[in-house]
């Protein structure tokens, strides 16, 4: 994991691979890419489909010759990054937190900008704990959230629908979980989707949370 200055918290992307019905990855792009290739060497009725958790969308992936020749195919495409050039980019962050701060108030990246507002909004801030500054602040944070919640939820709905479409299109009570899953109606997704094998049902209740997106 890598955080950046803002405290936002970077994690691995991670990938979930089926055959047919059933999971049989979930990780990183490398450990699924190897699981679908012996998946495919092994089994000829069933697809072999790798999805990217934070679209739900399916990936193309060439599993041809070795494994060492699947991995290899992945670097020199971009799809994955060398350990050494992770390792760097994770050295490099852990040397700019470790940067010592200077005396004084911290560096907040404070921009003035001018704000016109009614005398009542002024009057308003004027009021508040910290002055007018202090509010605004808090206020267009506050508004960020609720639209970032938002965002995450209509990410996670989207994923989840993307691989529900591509699994269970043609299972029972997909049209009725779709339509509970955009409901944000969990409680309902789960009752649609009793019928439906445990690795696709639990898959898509998991891309459905929104507070991991």
């Amino acid at each position: 994991m890598i955080t950046t200055s803002d405290s936002t918290e970077i994690y691995p992307p991670t990938y979930t691979s089926f055959a047919g019905y059933q999971r049989i990855a979930t990780g990183s792009l490398q450990a699924n890419a190897l699981a679908v290739k012996h998946a495919r060497e092994s089994r000829n009725a069933d697809a072999v489909l790798v999805f990217d958790d934070a679209t739900g969308r399916t990936l193309d992936i060439d599993t041809r010759g070795s494994d060492e020749a699947v991995l290899e195919r992945l670097l020199a495409a971009g799809m994955v990054q060398a350990k050494t050039s992770v390792q760097a980019s994770t050295a490099e962050q852990t040397a700019q937190d470790a940067e010592p701060r200077g005396r004084g108030r911290p560096k907040l990246g404070v921009v003035p900008r001018e704000v016109t507002l009614l005398p009542r909004h002024w009057e308003w801030l004027a009021m508040q704990p910290g002055g007018a500054s202090v509010a605004l602040r808090k206020l267009v944070e506050e508004a960020r959230r609720a639209g970032s919640d938002k965002d995450r939820q209509r990410k996670a709905q989207e994923r989840s629908y993307y691989f529900m479409q591509t699994i269970a299109g043609d299972l029972p009570g997909f049209e009725e979980a779709s339509r509970a899953l955009f409901a944000n109606d969990l409680e309902r997704l789960q009752q649609c989707m009793a019928a439906w094998p445990a690795d696709v049902r639990s898959h898509a209740l998991l891309l459905a949370q929104h507070e991991a997106a």
